[in-house]
C-alpha cells in the first residue's frame, strides 16, 4: 500500500495558479528573492572594494554561520507565532538592515567590520525568515496543491536568479554600491505590503493542534519537533535524503564550478553559460510541477531523479567543452530541480500543521547553513586532487540521497496529497 500523506476529506480546491491568495504570496516572494540577489551582489562588491578577495569572501560567507546556528530555533518561532506573521516581521527587519547598509555607504566609507556586521545580522534574521518562508505555502493553499506551489516557488527562484544579478550590476554601474543596496531594500520592502494581504491559516488553532503552548520553552518545542521527525517513518529518511543531497550538491555547483571553469579555461562567460543551462533545466522542472500539479509515486521518482542527478554532477567535471558542460548542467537542473521540488512538497504535506516550521528548518539547515561552510574544504580538496575527484566524491554523497529514498520503504511508497 502506498504511504499517503495524512489523507484529508475530498474538498474542491482552487488550483494554486488561479488562487489570488497564492498569487499574492508568489508576487511578494519573488520581489523579496530578487532583492536578496541584489543585496548579495552589492555586499560582495562593497567587500571587494574595502579589502582583499579573501577578506571579501569571509564577509560574504558570514551570513551562513548564524543561519547554521540559529535556524532550528527559527523553526520553533515560525510554529509558535505562525509563518505569515514571522515572514512579515522578518521581511521588515531585513529591509531595514539593507537600508542601513545603504545609508552607511552614503555617509561614510564603512570598513570590512561594518559590512561583516551587516552580513551577520542579515544571517540572524534569515535564520528566522527562511523556515517561516518555507512553511508558509502549506498554510495558504489546499494540500492537493502543494506540489504545484513548490513548482511556482521554484520558478520564482529561477526568475530571481536571472534578474537579480543584472539589476544589481546595473545599479552599481549607475549609482555605485549605495544604489545597489537601495534597490535591494526597495525590492524587499515592496514585498512587505503584498505579503500583508496574504491570508494564511496560522494562528491559535494551528498551535493548539500540536499541543504546544506559546509560553513553552524554546528547547522543549525544538525537542518536540525533532521527536516528531524521528518517529515519523517518512519524514526521518526524507530529511536525511534532503541533507545528503544538499551537502553533495552545493559545493560543486557553486565554488566548484568557478574552479572548474578556471581549470578548463572557460572563463567567466563560459561559467555563466553553464549556470544558465542549469537555470533553464531547474526552471523546466519547476514548470512541470506547476503545470501538472501532482506526480504519481513521488517518493520513488524523487529517489530516481536524485540518483540520475548525482551521475550528471559527476559527469560535469569530465566533459571537454563548454557546450557539453551546458548540456550536462541543463540535465542537472532538470533532475535535481524535480527531485528537490518533490522533496519539498513531501515535507510540506507530511510535517503536519503544528510542526511545519520546525520540520522545514531541519530540512533546510544543511542547504542554507551547513553546506556553504564547506566551501573552504572544497577549495582545499580541489587544490590537492583537482576537480575530477572532488566532483566524483560530491556526486557520491548526492547518490546516497537517492539510495536512502529508494531503500526506505515508507518513503519510496510516499505519495503527494490529493
Amino acid at each position: 500500500m502506498p504511504s499517503t500523506l495524512l489523507p484529508s476529506p475530498p474538498v474542491a480546491e482552487t488550483p494554486a495558479h488561479r488562487d489570488p491568495n497564492v498569487l499574492r504570496w508568489l508576487g511578494g516572494y519573488t520581489s523579496s528573492a530578487i532583492g536578496d540577489n541584489v543585496y548579495y551582489l552589492a555586499l560582495s562588491w562593497a567587500a571587494v572594494q574595502a579589502g582583499t578577495p579573501a577578506q571579501a569572501g569571509l564577509v560574504t560567507a558570514a551570513s551562513a554561520v548564524p543561519r547554521a546556528l540559529l535556524m532550528l530555533g527559527g523553526g520553533v518561532v515560525a510554529d509558535r507565532y505562525g509563518p505569515r506573521r514571522v515572514v512579515v516581521g522578518s521581511t521588515g527587519v531585513r529591509c531595514a538592515l539593507v537600508l542601513t547598509a545603504a545609508l552607511l555607504l552614503l555617509v561614510t566609507s564603512p570598513g570590512l567590520w561594518a559590512l561583516g556586521a551587516v552580513a551577520v545580522l542579515f544571517g540572524v534574521v534569515d535564520a528566522v525568515f527562511l523556515p517561516a518562508a518555507g512553511a508558509l505555502p502549506a498554510r495558504i493553499t489546499g494540500r492537493g496543491q502543494l506540489a504545484r506551489v513548490q513548482g511556482m516557488r521554484g520558478l520564482a527562484v529561477r526568475l530571481a536568479n536571472v534578474l537579480g544579478a543584472p539589476l544589481g550590476g546595473l545599479a552599481v554601474t549607475l549609482g555605485g554600491t549605495v544604489a545597489a543596496f537601495g534597490l535591494a531594500a526597495l525590492l524587499i520592502g515592496v514585498s512587505l505590503p503584498v505579503l500583508l494581504t496574504v491570508r494564511a491559516g496560522d494562528g491559535r488553532a494551528a498551535r493548539a493542534s500540536g499541543g504546544q503552548k506559546a509560553r513553552g520553552a524554546v528547547l522543549d518545542e525544538l525537542r518536540g519537533g525533532l521527536r516528531h521527525i524521528r518517529r515519523d517513518r517518512v519524514l526521518l529518511p526524507l530529511i536525511l535524503a534532503i541533507a545528503l543531497g544538499d551537502l553533495g550538491f552545493v559545493g560543486p555547483m557553486n565554488l566548484g564550478l568557478t574552479l572548474l571553469a578556471q581549470e578548463r579555461g572557460w572563463g567567466s562567460s563560459g561559467m555563466g553559460w553553464v549556470l544558465a543551462g542549469f537555470g533553464v533545466g531547474a526552471g523546466a522542472a519547476s514548470f512541470v510541477l506547476a503545470w501538472r500539479g501532482r506526480l504519481a509515486r513521488a517518493g520513488r521518482v524523487m529517489g530516481v531523479m536524485a540518483l540520475a542527478g548525482a551521475v550528471a554532477i559527476g559527469a560535469l567535471a569530465r566533459v571537454p567543452s563548454v557546450a557539453a558542460a551546458i548540456c550536462v548542467a541543463l540535465l542537472i537542473g532538470l533532475l535535481a530541480g524535480l527531485s528537490g521540488a518533490l522533496a519539498g512538497a513531501l515535507v510540506q504535506g507530511r510535517a503536519g500543521t503544528a510542526y511545519v516550521g520546525r520540520v522545514t528548518s531541519v530540512s533546510t539547515l544543511v542547504g542554507f547553513g551547513v553546506a556553504p561552510l564547506t566551501f573552504p574544504l572544497v577549495g582545499w580538496a580541489v587544490a590537492l586532487w583537482g576537480t575530477g575527484p572532488v566532483y566524483t566524491a560530491c556526486a557520491a554523497v548526492c547518490a546516497l540521497s537517492g539510495v536512502v529514498a529508494l531503500t526506505s520503504g515508507p518513503l519510496r511508497r510516499a505519495e503527494l496529497p490529493s
